[in-house]
């Protein structure tokens, strides 16, 4: 779909995926030790007081909205302006100290520097994004670079599976994914992430079990110089025979 068909999607009914956040996102974040980013930030750019998270492909807002109101600074991106809107008018109706926490850009998320996003971040969600290969690639290695160091990369989606076992959700084969799918696409990062978790996960739903595909990668911090064992030498003073 094209953000002209999502924006009629999204407005076809309230919220299309419910208010509430993804219980996934919610698991895994409330598990992260949540440091402000280390840098490097642009020239002028004030450090940030809290937590930085990248929302990809954000729509209506629900896990946005929800990472917000738990203390996060939150770029939420999407390319549908309605479930932009839409989500600014729930953002709306909470406390301005949570609605300051937010920035909604309209932008497309292969399309990232030309809409001011650099960077670094602590957090970058792509929760059921589906993109056609070629474009989920490279927006994976955007997110590691994107990443600040022991940043956290989710990626959450309709696995392929699902469509014949599951329930619900992408039925186009070449958008959906598997876990080994994003750990291959994330192989050309090499050392600058690392995978954590890579699993299909069983998804409730009102009808029967969804399947999704998960994985979990963490940036390592650089790596510490080990320190010159000749530099650490303690002088020694001179025997007393060469006095």
């Amino acid at each position: 779909m094209d953000a002209e068909a999502w924006d009629e999607y999204y407005t076809s009914t309230d919220l299309v995926f419910g208010a509430p956040p993804s219980d996934t996102v919610v698991e895994l974040v409330f598990g992260l030790e949540r440091r402000v980013p280390l840098g490097p930030f642009a020239v002028g750019e004030p450090r940030p007081e809290l937590p930085r998270v990248l929302d990809l492909g954000c729509g209506e807002g629900r896990n946005a909205l929800w990472l917000a109101t738990h203390g996060w600074q939150v770029d939420a991106v999407d390319f549908s302006q309605t479930g932009i809107d839409k989500g600014r008018t729930v953002a709306s109706r909470l406390s301005r100290s949570v609605r300051s926490r937010i920035d909604w850009h309209h932008a497309e998320v292969t399309e990232l520097a030309t809409a001011g996003l650099n960077g670094p971040y602590e957090l970058v969600l792509m929760a059921f994004l589906h993109l056609v290969p070629e474009d989920r690639k490279a927006l994976l290695l955007k997110a590691v670079e994107l990443l600040s160091p022991e940043g956290t990369l989710i990626v959450l989606g309709n696995d392929t599976l699902n469509i014949t076992e599951g329930y619900g959700g992408e039925t186009n084969p070449l958008l959906t994914f598997t876990p080994n799918d994003i750990v291959t696409e994330l192989g050309p990062a090499g050392e600058e992430i690392r995978i954590r978790i890579a699993d299909r996960i069983q998804r409730p739903t009102e009808e029967r079990d969804a399947i999704d595909a998960l994985v979990v990668a963490t940036k390592p911090a650089p790596a510490v110089p080990e320190p010159d064992p000749l530099a650490l030498e303690i002088p020694q003073p001179p025997a007393l025979d060469s006095l």
